[in-house]
């Protein structure tokens, strides 16, 4: 069963092609959503695909792209939202 995950990922994560690399990351693992930075110098994520995907998802996420300093990661689950593919918002 599908599921959606809000993932905020906190700590040096905009300037370092963490959005690139999550959108990467998502396609690998067959997830649909969003990726975009926050005003607040986070990234913001909503995922939706399968527990264990999404588990990997956050996983990754605690280190990030290689330039990115991650000192925190947040989740919550939302309503099940509806993507067709993995974008990334300007």
């Amino acid at each position: 069963m599908e599921k959606t995950f809000q993932i905020d990922v906190f700590g040096k994560v905009q300037g370092v092609w963490f959005r690139k690399y999550t959108k990467q990351k998502a396609d690998e693992l067959s997830i649909v959503g969003m990726v975009q930075n926050m005003a607040d110098g986070s990234v913001r994520i909503h995922a939706t695909a399968e527990t264990s995907a999404l588990n990997s998802l956050v996983d990754w996420c605690k280190t990030g792209s290689p330039k990115a300093e991650v000192s925190d990661v947040k989740v919550a689950e939302l309503e099940p939202l509806e993507f067709h593919s993995f974008e990334i918002i300007r």
